[in-house]
């Protein structure tokens, strides 16, 4: 049997889909497995677990529906598929599907999907997202899921680093320059180690404003922008452990087996948080109103006030005790 899964487009998302193609395994334990990554993300399926084919999509060079379909119609032409599991929810990844000419396309209902899937079953809610990708499976396979985890390979050796990211896709989930330099500064002046900060390419102008802001900068250094997805993955493997904010670097690194601490402001971390908690802490203000809330931009604040208000002195005591 071969199976083909779409995969979703976001770093964290895609991390936490790992479990989903271990799920798969089980279930399936003689089939072999094939995926679809967007262009970007798609640097991280090396450390997946072993694949059959690597499908990337780039947007760019495949556009529109005509793009859509040549896409999946070239895949079609590499393999033929028994199953295809989509991921996202998008309409373009059920066009995708149906176009490899998958047996069985399933996916969640959405969008009027239903005349591209074969089987459809409606998204859960108020649930982890991992166990949201999982119920694909439970419920075509009637398959039960056991100890799931959300496990990367990876061969980097444990260095002395702290990672920081301070960054998020959304600015209710992203520190303010203020708030940035309030707790680099105390975690500088708490600790030798080295700190590293990361960051995607478009963070890399916030992660500098923020590091010229410090009063002490020693032993400080900015990699935002200067990696790619895999320079981030031996930053993030190699670390003692994470500071970061409710962002894909705080998946990858809870996947990776590394320590971290994840601040988060607006969503929601009974759906998101990292999944693996052994080795996750996860701080949150719990005190207004508004919390936790689905925005993307705080609505209620100029800042959010929910990250703001975080007590830092409680942040570095968490720190101190995961690297302890």
């Amino acid at each position: 049997m071969r199976i083909l899964v779409r995969l979703p487009n976001w770093l964290g998302d895609m991390v936490m889909a790992v479990a989903f193609i271990d799920g798969l395994r089980c279930a399936y334990p003689d089939a072999q497995i094939s995926v679809i990554a967007k262009k970007g993300v798609h640097e991280l399926l090396p450390y997946f677990p072993q694949l059959e084919h690597c499908f990337v999509y780039d947007k760019p060079a495949s556009p529109g529906l005509r793009g859509l379909w040549r896409f999946g119609r070239g895949i079609r032409d590499t393999a033929r598929f028994d199953l295809f599991f989509s991921l996202p929810d998008s309409l373009s990844s059920a066009i995708m599907g149906y176009a490899t000419g998958a047996r069985h396309r399933i996916g969640f209902r959405k969008e009027g999907r239903g005349v591209l899937l074969t089987h459809t079953y409606s998204r859960p809610h108020g649930t982890h997202r991992v166990h949201e990708y999982v119920t694909l499976l439970e419920r075509y396979a009637s398959w039960q899921p056991h100890g799931l985890q959300v496990k990367l390979q990876h061969a980097f050796a444990r260095a002395g680093h702290i990672a920081v990211n301070i960054n998020s896709e959304a600015q209710s989930r992203r520190l303010t320059v203020a708030k940035a330099v309030e707790i680099l500064s105390a975690l500088r002046a708490s600790t030798d180690a080295p700190l590293v900060l990361v960051g995607s390419p478009k963070e890399q102008e916030f992660v500098t404003e923020v590091l010229a802001l410090l009063p002490d900068a020693r032993n400080i250094e900015n990699k935002a922008g200067a990696t790619n997805l895999t320079g981030l993955v031996e930053i993030l493997a190699s670390a003692r452990m994470l500071l970061s904010t409710d962002s894909g670097p705080a998946h990858l690194a809870n996947a990776l087996g590394t320590p971290a601490v994840v601040l988060f402001g607006a969503g929601n971390e009974n759906n998101t948080a990292p999944f693996n908690r052994a080795n996750s802490t996860v701080l949150r203000l719990n005190e207004l109103s508004c919390e936790p809330c689905l925005k993307n931009r705080c609505v209620c604040y100029e800042t959010p006030q929910c990250l703001e208000r975080l007590d830092t002195a409680l942040i570095l005591q968490q720190i101190q005790r995961t690297l302890q």
